[in-house]
């Protein structure tokens, strides 16, 4: 028996829409991002009553528009990470997020309107894909990170207890494109035994503010070029103690 999907329809109806309402609310978003879908009524229907246990990326993006919330937040037990790897031909791997993994930007990148600069400094929740060679398998990293502005630079540390690997990334932020770098700190005792990895990063804002995502840059245990799926997904925008204190766990704890 399907299990109703009781957190989208809790807000659906905080957001005062019948199903007709949130359906088309869902179409009109694809159209805004250039990606039509054919959202109904009874589409609203199988979402909420579970029979439906993941949008597919089309939907889910608009989604994510029409309730400025991250599709992990709308109770859709079906949305997981899996990725597709694709061999790059020069000995590395390319990992493309998967139908109910990591899924591109909800719209184009467009120009900040002067005076309307975002404050994106917070708890984020950070999650890339990538390929394994020596375990021919696909594996998903997860940390909790403190993000930082100054200005249109961004600053990204993991906190301590959400993984034994720390990461930083250092970001340009300009209009709705972050541009910057990464570096992973690999656990001394975990499979790549405290090797040091960095790379390139660019990811694309969602309007909401609450999302950024797109792809990874680094280098292979060979030194091939890899590349992958990254986001980030707002979590809370304090960092004063006690939030850092909430967050300093396992994601998936």
């Amino acid at each position: 028996m399907a299990t109703p999907n009781s957190a989208l329809r809790a807000v659906r109806m905080g957001l005062l829409m019948s199903q007709d309402d949130f359906a088309r609310a869902v179409r009109d978003a694809g159209t805004r991002a250039g990606q039509p879908n054919d959202a109904n009524k009874r589409l609203v229907q199988r979402w909420e009553s579970g029979t439906t246990t993941a949008p597919r990326p089309v939907y889910a993006r608009a989604l994510e528009y029409v309730t400025g919330l991250p599709i992990e937040s709308l109770g859709f037990s079906g949305v997981v990470p899996m990725a597709r790897v694709a061999e790059d031909g020069q000995g590395g791997h390319d990992v493309e997020a998967s139908v109910n993994g990591i899924a591109p930007a909800a719209a184009a990148p467009q120009s900040e309107p002067h005076g309307g600069h975002r404050n994106y400094s917070g708890v984020w929740l950070s999650r890339y894909e990538y390929f394994s060679s020596g375990r021919d398998s696909s594996y998903t990293g997860q940390h909790y990170v403190v993000l930082l502005q100054h200005g249109n630079r961004l600053s990204a540390r993991s906190l301590p207890g959400s993984s034994d690997s720390p990461l930083t990334m250092d970001l340009e932020i300009d209009g709705h494109v972050a541009t910057g770098t990464w570096t992973e700190q690999t656990e001394t005792e975990g499979y790549y035994r405290g090797a040091r990895y960095h790379g390139a990063i660019q990811l694309l804002v969602e309007p909401t503010g609450r999302r950024m995502t797109g792809k990874w840059v680094g280098f292979g245990k060979e030194f091939d070029v890899n590349t992958g799926p990254w986001e980030l997904v707002f979590q809370d925008g304090s960092t004063n103690k006690a939030t850092l204190a909430a967050y300093n766990k396992r994601p998936d704890a």
